[in-house]
């Protein structure tokens, strides 16, 4: 872990260097700053001068690339928190723990030129004046070598300006193509930015819209990244609930920020602002950034979708910390709706080891003639729900329960506790096999509090829509009684929110597959560490 959890990282060479240099500096730094990494941008700034002024870098093509160049970095240093300032501020939102500059920049005796840190850093952002102050090892290149300008640029050239300007997104999990796009909003405006983010029938149909962070957890991160980036602005972030909100009503907007992928809906916000009596908004476009790393079902771009399909198989939330359950075997309660994969996934983690407990026959058995429900649910619910070989009609039961919430409970009051027991016995049947890792396969977990019997919750998901086709091909359903089947059972979001680990089987078979391995290798390095203990 880098020793310090916030970092002002200096970097005065010529804009036109900075993609060049970039990936070494933030690395450096990576190594030294474990949460935000503030950068300073400065060109020609001589750190070792008596009191070096703080400046905004100039608004310029130069800047966007330089930029383009620092956000694309830092998505190869895993959890790098960047945020390039674009001028200064009374404070910052994560005071910084330590000044950084490149050796590179900041030829000379090192004193002078931590000095100069100090001082630029109390001077530009109210940072305590000893903040400790140190050099890292940059290119082999020195900047002298570098171009004094961007030769692909005319050095006078500027960025447009306007006193207003709009931008809307998901704004999940903050990554380097979001701070870019909002940096180029930033520069762009004078006084105000209005920002809106996608909430309620907008999110339907993302990808993995159950791990979409909270509205009010995306705003909070997007505040805090623009009061830090550029606090002379006002900020406005309002909530989108349909494709256009307040962009095609207020009539102070100038322009409107989009990508290459949204451009064709800025010019459905022009046409809406037409008939509304409104002037047409600038469509100022921006790149879209690659992502070298994306895999065979990801998009070729940074996006929020991508990252949330990297969290399939990791652990969202910390294992439950319970005294009472045993160690050994360490237990994992696989759940999911109807059509979610979960059966697929407990065979494959069946392959990789695990002692697997299937609740579905566990409920099968109950109800036997000799099983321990038999009794009560006859008892319960009348004879007309046996065959004529006495055995229960299960078809039956589920007609006499289905709709009616207060017989669904009797029901589950009897089954479920024997269910329960039955689980136990199996898991000391695991134990007794020296089984490391026992899957409780039970759709029912987090209904009937099972929970209660395992270290981790792992939850299968798949999208409302998929499940209906699966579930239509498999059990020969009406598309609506595949819908009522699925609207009486737990959403995906109630699972997920009372899980550890998330896994989706949208994909092909071998996407499950590796999304499983992964899980698994991450538990057993989870439980090597409690053992090293």
């Amino acid at each position: 872990m880098p020793p310090f959890g916030s970092g002002l990282l200096v970097l005065t060479a010529p804009l036109g260097a900075l993609p060049r240099r970039a990936a070494a500096a933030l690395a450096a730094a990576a190594g030294v700053v474990a949460g935000p990494l503030y950068v300073h941008l400065q060109p020609g700034l001589r750190l070792a001068a008596p009191a070096p002024r703080p400046a905004a870098p100039p608004a310029c093509p130069a800047l966007l690339r330089a930029l383009a160049a620092l956000y694309a970095a830092a998505a190869a240093q895993q959890g790098l928190d960047l945020r390039v300032l674009l001028g200064p501020g009374p404070r910052l939102a994560r005071p910084p723990r330590v000044l950084l500059a490149t050796a590179a920049e900041a030829p000379g005796p090192p004193g002078p030129v931590q000095l100069g840190l100090q001082h630029l850093a109390a001077a530009a952002y109210g940072c305590p004046p000893r903040l400790p102050a140190l050099l890292l090892g940059g290119p082999e290149e020195g900047p002298e070598e570098d171009p004094e300008e961007d030769p692909e640029e005319d050095s006078d050239a500027a960025l447009p300006d306007f006193s207003d300007v709009a931008v809307g997104g998901t704004f999940d999990r903050l990554h380097g193509a979001h701070r870019l796009l909002l940096s180029v909003c930033c520069l762009l405006a004078r006084q105000r930015l209005l920002a809106g983010v996608a909430d309620g029938d907008l999110l339907r149909h993302k990808v993995l819209t159950e791990l979409i962070e909270p509205y009010e957890l995306r705003v909070a991160k997007l505040r805090e990244f623009l009061e830090d980036v550029k606090p002379s602005l006002r900020y406005d972030i309002v909530p989108l609930v349909d494709p256009y909100g307040p962009s095609v009503t207020d009539p102070d907007l100038q322009c409107l920020v989009v990508s290459e992928e949204t451009h064709r809906g800025g010019e459905a916000v022009n046409k809406k602002r037409l008939e509304n009596g409104l002037p047409e908004l600038a469509l100022h476009e921006i790149l879209l950034m690659k992502d070298p790393d994306h895999s065979q079902n990801e998009e070729e771009k940074i996006s929020s979708s991508s990252l949330r399909q990297r969290l399939l198989g990791t652990l969202l939330r910390p294992p439950r910390q319970d005294p009472t359950l045993p160690s050994r075997p360490y237990v994992i309660g696989l759940t999911g709706g109807t059509g979610s994969g979960k059966t697929a996934i407990a065979k494959l983690l069946g392959h990789l080891g695990a002692f697997l407990i299937d609740a579905d026959k566990l409920g099968h058995a109950v109800y036997v003639p000799s099983g321990p429900a038999y009794e009560q649910v006859v008892a319960a619910f009348g004879a007309e729900i046996l065959n004529e070989d006495g055995t229960i009609n299960r078809k039956v039961l589920g007609a006499k329960v289905f709709g009616n919430q207060e017989r669904l409970k009797s029901l589950t009051d009897i089954v479920w506790p024997e269910m329960a027991r039955m689980v136990k016995e199996q898991i000391g049947e695991a134990d007794a096999q020296g089984k490391a890792v026992c899957v409780l396969d039970a759709a029912v977990l987090l209904e009937a509090g099972w929970q209660a019997m395992v270290h981790e919750v792992w939850t299968a998901i798949i999208p409302e829509e998929e499940a209906v086709k699966r579930i239509m091909a498999r059990d020969g359903l009406s598309e609506e009684a595949a819908r009522s089947r699925l609207q009486s059972q737990m959403t995906n979001s109630q699972r997920v929110e009372q899980s550890q680990v998330v896994l989706c089987t949208l994909w092909e078979p071998d996407v499950t597959r590796k999304q499983v391995e992964k899980a698994w290798d991450l538990l057993q390095r989870r439980l090597s560490q409690e053992r090293s203990l």
